[in-house]
């Protein structure tokens, strides 16, 4: 129920309310679960401050509190969840300044990460160990994937009427929602509506499998679909390959890799993945990069040297 909430009212009472009304059929769902993890953690944490008395020292108390038991990313994201809120309590007059300005986002040290991605000989290895049965399987989904670069949810969503054959191409404009099992939904942002080039061999290979299929449904789905069933196959097919385990997001940044080391441009790169900006490609992929530059200087300096 919905109240008008003054100064002295606790500020995880006003954010509660402010997601309801700003956030909720405005955001997609799994954004909207981040806000309302925000939300148990201000009940924990802050459960009776008033949102006046949110001020600085308060409001870095609290960052410094959620710090504890996360890493500075989490905090990070916290931090900017709870931003947008505090702006509008200001702007309201519900609080005299802004208590986030100047904040330090503080965190745990990062985990050490899992392999994400396979080079090329290990992909290699790997795609050969697959089991391609005449008939479509999960093992059919980590080709695609790792030969496209598709996130898991858009590769559930294709359809028989998805592949233009002739065009050598495949179209990317919906995903599937395997989380909570509503069926299609919209992509992720407007740049993930894309016409993903495909190679002679897969042509070959999908259009005899999806042959006399319904056009319009989902060639992959048949139920309920879980991410980790097709993880832990992957992981069998890895194991088995001899290669490090990855998961099958891991098999879009083995394509997006694989890619980068071949010499392709990083907004090429962008468009084929269907990320909203190059930053988003460069930031992912800041490592890769890194290694490409330093191959660059390497080349650039024997060039040179070859001057007279």
């Amino acid at each position: 129920m919905l109240h008008e909430v003054g100064r002295a009212d606790a500020f995880c009472e006003y954010y509660r309310q402010w997601i309801v009304i700003y956030k909720e059929g405005a955001v997609r769902k799994v954004t909207l679960k981040k806000y309302l993890l925000t939300q148990s953690w201000l009940e924990k944490l802050i459960p009776d401050l008033p949102v006046e008395g949110l001020d600085r020292m308060a409001y870095q108390r609290l960052l410094n509190a959620y710090a504890e038991h996360h890493e500075r990313q989490t905090v990070m994201d916290f931090h900017h969840q709870l931003k947008g809120a505090i702006l509008d309590a200001v702007d309201e007059g519900l609080m005299d300044r802004d208590p986030t300005r100047k904040a330090i986002v503080k965190g745990k040290p990062p985990r050490e990460k899992k392999v994400q991605y396979l080079n090329q000989f290990e992909l290699h290895k790997l795609l050969s160990s697959l089991d391609l049965t005449s008939q479509l399987n999960w093992d059919w989904l980590i080709l695609l994937i790792a030969k496209t670069g598709l996130r898991f949810s858009e590769a559930l969503a294709l359809t028989p009427k998805d592949f233009d054959f002739a065009r050598q191409v495949l179209s990317v404009d919906k995903t599937w929602d395997y989380k909570e099992g509503t069926g299609f939904m919209p992509t992720k942002n407007k740049s993930s509506i894309r016409k993903v080039a495909i190679d002679w061999q897969l042509i070959v290979q999908f259009s005899e499998l999806i042959k006399g299929l319904p056009a319009d449904r989902p060639i992959f789905v048949h139920g309920r679909v879980y991410n980790s069933t097709v993880n832990g196959i992957l992981e069998r097919r890895c194991l088995s390959a001899g290669v490090p385990p990855i998961s099958v997001h891991g098999l879009r940044h083995t394509h997006a890799s694989l890619l980068l080391f071949a010499g392709v441009s990083i907004a090429s790169v962008a468009r084929r993945l269907g990320h909203s900006s190059m930053n988003t490609t460069q930031k992912t992929y800041l490592h890769i990069i890194q290694e490409l530059e330093n191959k660059d200087i390497d080349l650039v300096m024997r060039s040179l040297s070859g001057l007279t």
